[in-house]
């Protein structure tokens, strides 16, 4: 286990933190390593030079073969004003490190993340012990579906199967865990049964461990439709993950501020956890690329926080230290949203949420 510094040691709870204010996250780790112009050698570093195949590209490598890179990334949001950051482990699943024959070390990749994050989270919080820094280790949505067929013509296959995506997950979490993550936040969620198996995963090993971490859940609305790539509303989804004692829900990705507003809305009035939100900056560009700007992006995210809406905010693609600046500012002394007090009653959901109400005399199953 990675023996967390003095500093860190002094920290309040993030749950008695997220009571009293409204906590900012980092942005796009992707967007800020992309503007850095490494090389393939850079990927590859000593440990890897003679590796077969492509590795450019492979953000989450750097962890191991640049890892100075990556701690710049960090530092860069702390600056800026972010509570929480988060490992560059989107990728970091055995799955997704495939495509780069690189799969047997995904446990070293995502113990090293968690530890450079957790080095700098420990300096600025030593630089101004009144904000804490907490570490978020991130599980992304892996490149492959429990869910979903990849192929047309045939409904029912599956490239992977349910154990399968429970075994990536848990090799993530236990090295996120053992390098000391904070939280462990499943992100970009498009596939609920993916979640799902993150989060069985996650709590096999506090089981195991006798040892638990909060952990935050965040989807991913894929058009304006309103639904998860699978399927689901948001209403749908927040019932699917709800069995598991999650600190917070959210949305991030596929969609601006703008764009996301009913959605958060939407999610605000069915989740009973705490709500996060980190929207893109804007609609990509034909170029793929984001235009919106620090200030724009935060009058959309200080909206959701006026309304109520949120209590962890931050940026997703195309974000920047700059639009995490001026978030920060945006929500600063702003009331965090109370969760709502729901009745107990039997939810249930498919792509659809179902709420068994007293006037629902006779439900057919």
């Amino acid at each position: 286990m990675f023996d967390a510094p003095s500093a860190l040691a002094a920290r309040p709870p993030l749950r008695d933190l997220l009571a009293t204010r409204i906590v900012v996250m980092d942005g796009a780790t992707g967007t800020m390593l992309q503007r850095m112009e490494l090389t393939d050698a850079d990927f590859r570093g000593a440990q890897f030079a003679d590796h077969p195949g492509e590795l450019f590209g492979c953000n989450d490598l750097l962890c191991l073969t640049k890892p100075e890179v990556v701690r710049e990334v960090h530092d860069m949001y702390l600056d800026a004003g972010a509570w929480l950051i988060e490992t560059n482990t989107f990728n970091a699943n055995t799955f997704s490190l495939a495509d780069y024959a690189l799969e047997a070390h995904a446990y070293a990749i995502n113990k090293a993340a968690a530890e450079l994050a957790l080095a700098a989270a420990a300096h600025w919080t030593a630089q101004d012990p009144t904000q804490p820094r907490y570490v978020l280790g991130s599980i992304g949505p892996t490149n492959k579906t429990a869910s979903l067929s990849p192929d047309v013509s045939d409904p029912g296959h599956r490239d992977v199967s349910y154990d399968d995506v429970v075994a990536a997950y848990t090799e993530q979490a236990r090295g996120l865990l053992d390098g000391g993550a904070d939280i462990l936040l499943v992100e970009t969620v498009f596939d609920t049964l993916n979640a799902r198996a993150a989060l069985f995963a996650i709590d096999q090993l506090f089981r195991a461990r006798g040892h638990s971490v909060p952990v935050v859940v965040s989807g991913t609305i894929t058009d304006l439709s309103g639904r998860t790539l699978s399927g689901q509303t948001v209403e749908a989804f927040v019932q699917s993950v709800s069995h598991f004692p999650v600190l917070a829900i959210g949305l991030n990705c596929a969609l601006g501020g703008q764009e996301m507003r009913p959605f958060i809305e939407a999610l605000s009035n069915a989740a009973p956890t705490l709500v996060s939100c980190y929207p893109n900056a804007g609609l990509p560009n034909e170029l793929g690329e984001y235009d919106e700007g620090p200030e724009q992006t935060a009058a959309f995210v200080r909206e959701f926080a006026e309304a109520g809406f949120v209590n962890l905010v931050g940026g997703c693609c195309g974000t920047t230290p700059e639009h995490i600046r001026a978030i920060a500012r945006a929500v600063e002394g702003l009331t965090p949203r109370t969760p709502p007090s729901l009745p107990p009653r039997l939810r249930l959901s498919g792509l659809e949420p179902f709420e068994k109400t007293p006037e629902i005399r006779f439900v057919n199953v």
